[in-house]
């Protein structure tokens, strides 16, 4: 492995090291988002959602990675039923049967720990329990395509042909991203693709993958306070989201659930 080099993309390539470290940062953030769990209940606000996040992160003696990012002062976004991502946690009371994303990203020793994961306020429709579990399974499917020597696109094409094969869209206008003791770093990882194509993975690149799926079109807008982006046609959209590590022979997920909870029970 190469000792802290840069590709020709500009991609960050991790000494064996770093992977402790990224560990540990992943660890907690899905730590706390496996304990926001049970707060998620028809009635609670999107704000008392965000407020136990932020004192968890407090509490761990970590920093919350998008408090002050780019003017944003929330510990979480949290995005609600056609909400893509970005949204803004708030006064919003949650209904029985809304779908949520809910992303987190701290900070533990310099390095990024950032994922996201799915819930339901109640019951779930039945075509919204199927949104999350192709959405889930998409993200798993791109995952497994991460090797040395495969191509970004190749990471695409997995998330793409399988959601599509469900008659769901893949958002276009947003991605996954290098990660490490930075927050966005290169590659952008697209959720859509070609194989072959893109840059070559290599051991030791970090990065999230992060794939939003609509049961409608794929198109978005941005609303009028520039964070959130919903689904122009108002259909459902969902995301999970890992951090990853590429390794000599596939890829290191570092924000697994500890306790097995990152995909909602949709029974």
């Amino acid at each position: 492995m190469n000792d802290g080099s840069v590709t020709r993309e500009g991609i960050r390539i991790h000494q064996p090291g770093d992977f402790a470290g990224m560990h540990k940062a992943g660890a907690l953030a899905a730590e706390i988002l496996d304990e926001v769990g049970p707060l998620v209940q028809p009635g609670a606000t999107t704000g008392e959602l965000d407020d136990f996040i932020r004192g968890r992160i407090e509490q761990a003696g970590a920093v919350s990675a998008t408090i002050g990012y780019r003017g944003y002062q929330h510990a979480s976004c949290i995005s609600v039923n056609h909400v893509v991502c970005h949204g803004i946690p708030g006064e919003k009371r949650l209904r029985d049967g809304d779908i949520l994303n809910i992303d987190v990203t701290v900070i533990v020793d310099g390095w990024f720990g950032d994922t996201s994961r799915m819930y339901v306020a109640g019951r779930p429709s039945v075509k919204a329990k199927r949104l999350m579990q192709v959405t889930h399974d998409a993200l798993m499917r791109g995952i497994d395509a991460v090797r040395p020597g495969a191509t970004f696109g190749d990471i695409g094409w997995a998330i793409q042909e399988y959601a599509e094969g469900h008659r769901m869209s893949v958002v276009r206008d947003f991605c996954g991203h290098g990660l490490g003791r930075v927050f966005h770093a290169p590659p952008n990882v697209l959720h859509f693709g070609r194989p072959g194509k893109g840059p070559v993975l290599e051991e030791g690149m970090f990065f999230t993958i992060e794939p939003m799926i609509n049961l409608g079109r794929p198109e978005t807008k941005v609303l009028a306070d520039d964070w959130t982006a919903v689904t122009r046609d108002k259909s459902l959209s969902a995301q999970f989201e890992h951090s990853i590590g590429v390794t000599a022979d596939g890829a290191e997920i570092f924000t697994l659930s500890p306790s097995g909870r990152f995909l909602p029970d949709l029974d």
